[in-house]
């Protein structure tokens, strides 16, 4: 059997913590005087926290010096670390845990591949950090989503090759970015939004071991 890789998004795909990012745009949003809905924070999915940002500030037709973005970039970071502060396993999406212990168990390499700064400290809250063996998050990188870098890069980690990787994601430059490393993409959510995967499922809980033997067989 060839070598295989899997590779996870963290917010939206092991956890949901997308709830916590919008709390902390839409203080500041209210902060400098207009409204943040949750539609518009679809928009933020799998993107920077920079480009968050500049979206943000277009939203509210807010310019900025760069001293004051870069607070401005601290201060929400700041709010959603308070956020996640006390977050434990019931945060986990159902049935992740069973979807990597199948893996583990196989002895397959696993890596994180996020666009988060904060996915290490987030995975050891919900006691998930032994089962990946590589974690690729927003420090690592200086490209993002739908750039291929970060996925490319936790391959890479795992040393399998890229077209022997499969990526679950939530957000459509997260599918695009597998797509464009060759790596088989997994969406998880709706399918009319992440149409571009080669495979799509509302949650984990659809996922059984039949199709995940089946990767492994591909």
């Amino acid at each position: 059997m060839q070598k295989i890789g899997f590779i996870f998004d963290l917010d939206g795909v092991i956890v949901d913590t997308a709830k916590y990012h919008y709390l902390a745009w839409k203080k500041l949003a209210n902060e400098l005087g207009f409204e943040f809905t949750k539609e518009q924070n679809e928009m933020f999915k799998g993107v920077s926290r920079k480009r968050c940002l500049e979206i943000l500030l277009e939203i509210g037709n807010v310019t900025a010096s760069q001293e004051q973005f870069d607070a401005w970039m601290v201060d929400k970071n700041v709010d959603y670390l308070a956020y996640i502060e006390n977050m434990d396993e019931s945060e986990v999406l159902p049935d992740v845990p069973r979807v990597l212990n199948f893996l583990k168990d196989n002895h397959i390499p696993i890596a994180l591949g996020s666009a988060s700064k904060n996915a290490r400290p987030i995975l050891e809250k919900v006691k998930l950090l032994p089962f990946f063996d590589s974690i690729v998050d927003g420090n690592n990188v200086t490209k993002a989503k739908p750039d291929p870098e970060v996925f490319l890069i936790a391959a890479e980690n795992l040393g399998v090759p890229s077209n022997k990787c499969v990526v679950f994601e939530d957000a459509v430059a997260g599918i695009q970015a597998a797509n464009a490393a060759h790596m088989i993409s997994i969406g998880i959510g709706d399918q009319k939004v992440l149409s571009e995967s080669k495979y799509n499922f509302n949650d984990f809980t659809e996922i059984d071991t039949d199709f995940l033997s089946k990767l492994l067989r591909s």
